[in-house]
């Protein structure tokens, strides 16, 4: 299963990621058509909950890290980056909030697959700048898995992103936080920037499950943490957008494994190999 420190998965335990993958879909889908004006993040977490457990798989981020992680999801408000805490912070017109989400699909052994994916959504109207930074940052995020290749390199992936970003405008690129390695925990190595240079980097195998996940701001891509001790927040206050999607290589190409149509629509419009069934 393990070759130079990285989790590499037989085609099983790639469909078991899969059926994570298809639940954080699921749970994602389903907060985002809960996303509206006088909602609370509480509310949004427990939509989340009720989905994943419905299907019989368990939330990955409860309970996970130090201090013990409270919540189902992450929601991210405005010049929250990431791992926002879900509460009492209640929704209102134009404000923007990203959606981590994690699930774990256990085989006939008890082991757990994860899957892990995260959307942007904006709350009603936003002005045409946010909206702008919300595609970006999605397009980026489509770019570093169009890039992915069997005997590529992770450095192959963090370069588009970065390049991405760096064509659409003036935008930060969050650099303290990274996509990770996935599979029978939710973060393995490797490490995957969302900055760098290509051809750099761990060698991109067969049975390989990355998540990719740029995070990028309007402002200063400077960032801190609240005194909960979780919330990553832009220091200047400017607003962020977070997209996330799991994948794995397989012989032909790149599966997304937390998409519904496992990237196949959007790689294929960007000219790379779909890895997924038929």
């Amino acid at each position: 299963m393990f070759n130079t420190n990285l989790e590499i998965k037989t085609p099983e335990q790639i469909l078991l990621m899969r059926e994570a993958g298809l639940v954080v879909a699921d749970a994602l889908a389903a907060v985002r058509d809960a996303v509206r004006p006088g909602v609370s993040t509480a509310e949004l977490d427990r939509v989340a909950e009720d989905l994943i457990r419905s299907r019989g798989a368990t939330p990955s981020f409860l309970g996970y890290g130090e201090p013990p992680f409270p919540a189902t999801i992450c929601a991210s408000v405005n010049d929250a980056v990431v791992h926002g805490i879900p509460g009492a912070q209640v929704l209102a017109e134009g404000d923007v909030v990203s959606i981590d989400c994690g699930a774990i699909v256990a085989d006939g052994s008890g082991q757990g697959w994860h899957g892990d994916a995260a959307i942007t959504v904006a709350v009603g109207a936003v002005p045409p700048r946010v909206t702008e930074l919300m595609r970006v940052t999605e397009e980026a995020l489509w770019q570093g898995l169009a890039a992915a290749r069997v005997g590529g390199r992770v450095g192959d992936i963090s370069h588009a992103v970065e390049h991405h970003v760096d064509t659409q405008g003036d935008y930060g690129i969050v650099e303290g936080y990274t996509g990770h390695g996935i599979g029978t925990e939710m973060h393995l190595p490797p490490d995957v920037p969302n900055y760098g240079r290509a051809g750099r980097g761990p060698r991109l195998k067969k049975g390989l499950a990355l998540a990719v996940e740029p995070m990028v701001t309007i402002g200063s891509a400077d960032t801190r943490v609240a005194e909960d001790e979780w919330t990553v927040l832009t220091t200047d206050g400017s607003v962020a957008a977070h997209f996330e999607h799991t994948f794995a290589l397989t012989d032909t190409g790149v599966w997304v494994l937390t998409a519904h149509d496992g990237g196949r629509a959007a790689l294929e419009r960007l000219g790379a190999p779909y890895g997924g069934p038929a």
